[in-house]
């Protein structure tokens, strides 16, 4: 996804290559399949772990397999990846950043650890490490492992960054503290908060110190609505319809014409990873401008009414400060959209900084706002007060 300001397809390869997305990825291997037995720890528990050549000098870097609670209840494998700085480990153990990554795709080979320049796709990850952060990045279940992936799905991928979290503490030499914050990015941005609605209950006796979020996924259905007049927009509905039709059962044939079906199933294969990756979703997205939905109001239609609201995060926790970051040029997410959640909040009594930042479109948000993003996760870490940017 990334912003409509020239076409969708120029912005968009522009933007893949400057905030440093996959160009190739690496085959999937047995690493992300499971064995009897693997399955039987708790939520977190670290099933296996490789290293990852390629990555920071002063980190160690590893690939992970871990359990998660999949949508049914149960234990489900969930792959990743962690970074364990080198730098001396504080009184206390290091402080844990959960990254949590914008759409790459739905099937299970858009798995961001398969990326082979996987690193250059988390925002701010050199910063991290020299603060001596260790930085967790799930795939989100379904990227790597078997899919289908719950997209937008908010209870899947919240569980699944908090439980990076918890596995990444069990890697040989981290070290890890018991204080973490999570930072996420459009999907991620959504990711983030869910994991800041659920961290109380689904993961006691760790801190949550803060969540920040660039561009984050918040209203689903004023986000489909508003987007479905470009072909950004009609790429992330046939995603979402995708999904939620395998995830939840929801039938596609009281929204979608028939023709378009296949149409949305290949484009379901297709990951965003490589910038030439685009070019190949070019020739669907076309057929869609065509034929695709049979009615505009889909989103007020059962069920998917119901699911966007089940997925739209809520206000969070009081206590848990929020820094929220949207570039105003941004024809995806729209700035009304962020800032309608950001006073919510406010008025929720939350703590929220608001970064807003003039002419910047969704693909550089994240990037551009990162330094901001990681020296407020550094004062939160610091338990320095947070600086409201709530009116009075």
């Amino acid at each position: 996804m990334t912003t409509l300001l020239l076409t969708f397809w120029t912005v968009l390869l522009i933007a893949l290559v400057a905030v440093g997305l996959p160009v190739s990825a690496f085959a999937q291997t047995a690493f992300y399949t499971t064995r009897p037995g693997d399955l039987d720890g708790p939520p977190g528990s670290l099933i296996r772990a490789e290293h990852v050549a390629g990555g920071p000098a002063n980190a160690t870097s590893w690939r992970v397999l871990y359990g998660s609670r999949g949508m049914d209840g149960g234990i489900i494998p969930v792959s990743g990846m962690v970074m364990i700085p080198t730098a001396p480990i504080p009184s206390g153990g290091r402080f844990i950043v959960a990254w949590a990554h914008p759409t790459t795709g739905v099937e299970d080979q858009c798995a961001p650890s398969l990326a082979r320049v996987f690193f250059r796709s988390v925002q701010g990850l050199d910063d991290m490490l020299a603060r001596g952060y260790i930085v967790t990045a799930t795939d989100y279940p379904g990227l790597g492992t078997a899919g289908p992936h719950p997209y937008l799905v908010g209870i899947s991928e919240g569980r699944a960054v908090l439980d990076s979290v918890r596995a990444a503490a069990a890697l040989p030499n981290a070290d890890a503290g018991r204080s973490f914050a999570v930072w996420g990015h459009s999907q991620g941005g959504q990711a983030a908060l869910f994991a800041g609605l659920l961290a109380r209950q689904y993961a006691p006796g760790w801190n949550l110190e803060g969540i920040a979020a660039a561009a984050p996924a918040t209203e689903l259905a004023t986000l489909l609505k508003d987007d479905i007049d470009s072909d950004g927009g009609r790429n992330l509905t046939a995603m979402t319809l995708w999904s939620w039709s395998r995830v939840y059962g929801a039938s596609l044939s009281t929204i979608v014409m028939p023709q378009a079906v296949p149409v949305i199933d290949h484009l379901a294969g297709l990951c965003i990873e490589r910038w030439f990756d685009m070019l190949s979703r070019h020739g669907p997205t076309g057929a869609l401008r065509r034929r695709f939905l049979k009615t505009r109001d889909f989103a007020d239609l059962p069920p998917w009414r119901q699911l966007l609201a089940q997925n739209t995060p809520g206000l969070l926790p009081r206590g848990i400060p929020v820094f929220l970051a949207q570039g105003s040029a941004d024809q995806l997410v729209r700035p009304q959209v962020t800032a309608a959640y950001a006073r919510a909040l406010c008025r929720n009594g939350s703590n929220v900084t608001y970064d807003s930042v003039d002419g910047v479109g969704h693909g550089f948000i994240a990037r551009d706002v990162a330094p901001a993003a990681i020296a407020w996760m550094t004062d939160r870490f610091a338990g320095r007060p947070s600086v409201s940017s709530c009116p009075p």
